[in-house]
């Protein structure tokens, strides 16, 4: 008999085979992640549908994890650019991806993509019934809304996004408390439009136990996504923000209690200062549950850059709380990225995520920082390219200005402090 979901096995004391996956690769008791994931303050993204999928865990404990978007679009709708994003986001070692099309065959890419992924993949299906149907948002029907879910789970798809806790009386505070940005969450914007023009509340409010149920019986984690985060600095920590927060943390406690696996996302646009303030809201308000966070970015004002303030934040955050890092590349705001924004962006936040396993002290994170140090005592470039987090970059960097001692780099030359010292207090 097939085990319903990974938390209702944890509540009873059975250790699965994605269990064991995250068990080999995290620094963590068996006996701690069972009463994590049982808890719910650990989740283990694993879709049964998903062939070849290697689970990883997300949440207390564990290592900061990554997250990758891609997907097409209405101008850029090109399927084989976004497969080769797919292969770099495998060869840069991320932990997830999220597919956000929203237009052509949708459900062929999806299924193209959960294929060709051993790692967890997410979507979020209001973009894709908005595709799907070509409706006018309002003609979307409660029920196509939830054929698109199932849709979704059927495929394979390990976690997906749900602006559940959008609810009227927090578009109404919204509307008393007026925003510099409005709405910046894309399917947000589209509830909204949807409970506007119907007059009606949020229909995955209204029907949160029949998402429930679609979400336990494929065992598809519930990323309950924040459709009023802060599209600026101004936004951050507002009335409705923080409503739909406490909003989020009650439906958190309902999936539990139908064993299903929940992570709660969040902002957004915050004040380097608020940070940490954000992080022990959302922690706890949502019970403990793993957090997923967009950056966050601490300034509006850099874009081409926002790859940086997105990194400055999510290290931050993570060392606070955050347990999910969603990358933002320096195409932010501007365009559909390319593989080389793609790239930036990955890497920058798979930067954050390392920085912030060492500052909350995850046991071994900092060897590999120790192992760097010795290689640069060492004067071991070969060593120092095979543990960079770019071994590509740093080999071109050290190619493209050659010294003419070759144990040393022209920043210093002979002047070398690591040489010099190394001789006075080892003798070699």
């Amino acid at each position: 008999m097939t085990t319903p979901t990974q938390m209702a096995a944890a509540r009873q004391g059975l250790v699965t085979k994605e269990m064991q996956q995250v068990l080999a690769d995290e620094p963590i008791r068996e006996a701690d992640l069972l009463e994590r994931v049982a808890t719910g303050t650990i989740a283990i993204p694993a879709n049964r549908n998903h062939v070849g999928l290697t689970a990883r865990g997300i949440g207390a404990g564990l290592a900061t994890k990554v997250n990758v978007n891609l997907g097409v679009s209405e101008d850029c709708c090109d399927i084989e650019a976004e497969m080769a994003k797919v292969r770099l986001a495998l060869d840069l070692r991320t932990d997830a991806l999220m597919d956000l099309s929203t237009c052509g065959d949708t459900r062929g890419f999806r299924r193209r993509l959960i294929a060709a992924s051993p790692m967890m993949v997410g979507t979020v299906p209001v973009y894709d019934a908005v595709a799907r149907y070509g409706k006018d948002v309002a003609r979307i029907s409660v029920d196509d809304f939830f054929d698109v879910v199932r849709i979704h789970a059927e495929d394979g798809v390990d976690f997906t996004t749900i602006h559940a806790g959008l609810t009227s009386a927090a578009v109404e505070r919204l509307r008393r408390n007026p925003r510099l940005t409005h709405v910046v969450s894309r399917g947000g914007s589209l509830l909204l439009q949807w409970m506007t023009e119907n007059d009606q509340e949020n229909p995955f409010l209204t029907h949160y136990d029949r998402l429930l149920e679609l979400c336990r019986e494929f065992d598809v984690t519930l990323s309950l996504g924040d459709g009023l985060r802060p599209g600026s600095l101004h936004d951050a920590t507002d009335a409705a923000q923080i409503q739909e927060l406490i909003v989020l943390g009650e439906l958190t406690r309902r999936a539990w209690q139908a064993d299903v696996q929940v992570m709660v996302e969040g902002p957004g646009h915050v004040p380097l200062n608020e940070v940490i303030t954000n992080m022990q809201l959302q922690k706890k308000l949502c019970h403990g549950a793993p957090f997923y966070v967009l950056g966050p970015l601490v300034t509006d004002v850099a874009p081409g850059y926002d790859h940086i303030t997105s990194a400055i934040g999510g290290a931050l955050a993570a060392a606070h709380g955050a347990d999910f890092l969603c990358y933002v590349t320096p195409a932010e705001h501007l365009r559909l990225p390319d593989l080389d924004d793609m790239k930036e962006g990955i890497i920058a936040a798979r930067i954050a995520a390392h920085a912030a396993d060492v500052a909350k002290g995850l046991p071994g994170a900092i060897a590999w920082d120790n192992e760097m140090s010795r290689a640069r005592k060492d004067l071991d470039w070969q060593r120092m390219f095979e543990l960079a987090i770019d071994p590509d970059k740093a080999r071109a960097y050290r190619a493209a200005s050659q010294p003419g001692d070759q144990e040393v780099c022209t920043m210093c030359g002979d002047l070398c402090a690591v040489r010099k010292s190394r001789m006075i207090l080892e003798g070699k």
